[in-house]
């Protein structure tokens, strides 16, 4: 049974010793369970109560990952201008359909990427890649053209500050039109239903901009593995932004208790 004491959700009596180990693969106390998802929702929070063996392998399976494929970016946390991918390739090289030649995402998420399009054409669906990494710069001209063209308050829902976009990170993909008709084609469609199978996850869900600072973008998928996309959906409400906040906040903790065990 999960306690509920005022806001703060507490694991059974009988695991509450501060020194009870509560995963296998973690020395964790359930003290330290507690003070970790202590930010994350109610909700959330008793998921992972509700399971934390089940919960931990996922993310020691996460954590086995490389971890620039976690990294948080968001409206809060920035990249360094001069942040540029090693391994940045185009994605035509690989057979897949392209709105520009100078689109570019990296090797290193490009098996995931043809198998997603393998299947998605498979099923009668063509998944077209319309923007991939954009440099520092190139995301200054993105923002300054979003903010002439709609204004400062409506470029601030949909395009990031310079260095504080998920494109620079060259594993964001924006597909189709780029537009909210994207959610209601068969390409958004078929991508809702069957990007997490290939360790993509949608950025910035429906009704929840006041978490991630963005309104709803069909289009925008970011590329987190395959057990990330698991974490995220099973443990984590299946918002992205919750998780990446949780490793982000706990990685280090994490991978200490994790040698230590």
């Amino acid at each position: 049974m999960i306690l509920l004491v005022g806001a703060v959700l507490l694991l059974p009596s009988t695991a509450h010793a501060s020194g009870a180990r509560i995963s296998s693969g973690f020395a964790l106390s359930s003290r330290d369970v507690t003070a970790m998802i202590q930010p994350l929702p109610k909700s959330v929070q008793e998921r992972i109560l509700a399971d934390t063996e089940g919960f931990f392998q996922l993310v020691a399976r996460a954590l086995d990952e490389r971890p620039d494929f976690f990294l948080l970016v968001d409206k809060a946390h920035a990249l360094p201008p001069d942040y540029v991918p090693p391994d940045l390739v185009s994605p035509a090289d690989y057979s897949l359909s392209v709105s520009r030649r100078d689109v570019t995402l990296r090797k290193a998420i490009m098996d995931a990427a043809v198998q997603m399009s393998r299947a998605a054409t498979a099923d009668g669906v063509t998944l077209l890649f319309s923007s991939g990494y954009r440099s520092y710069e190139d995301q200054q001209s993105v923002y300054r053209r979003e903010v002439e063209t709609y204004g400062q308050a409506a470029a601030d829902r949909e395009s990031a500050h310079p260095g504080y976009s998920q494109h620079q990170l060259g594993t964001a993909v924006d597909f189709g039109s780029i537009t909210d008709a994207f959610a209601a084609t068969r390409a958004g469609k078929w991508l809702a239903l069957h990007a997490e199978e290939y360790g993509f996850s949608l950025s910035y869900p429906d009704g929840f901009e006041s978490v991630t600072g963005y309104r709803h973008e069909s289009w925008h998928y970011r590329y987190i593995t395959r057990a990330g996309t698991r974490l995220q959906k099973e443990y984590f409400g299946d918002i992205q932004q919750y998780m990446l906040e949780f490793l982000h906040a706990n990685r280090k903790m994490l991978e200490e208790k994790r040698r230590s065990h």
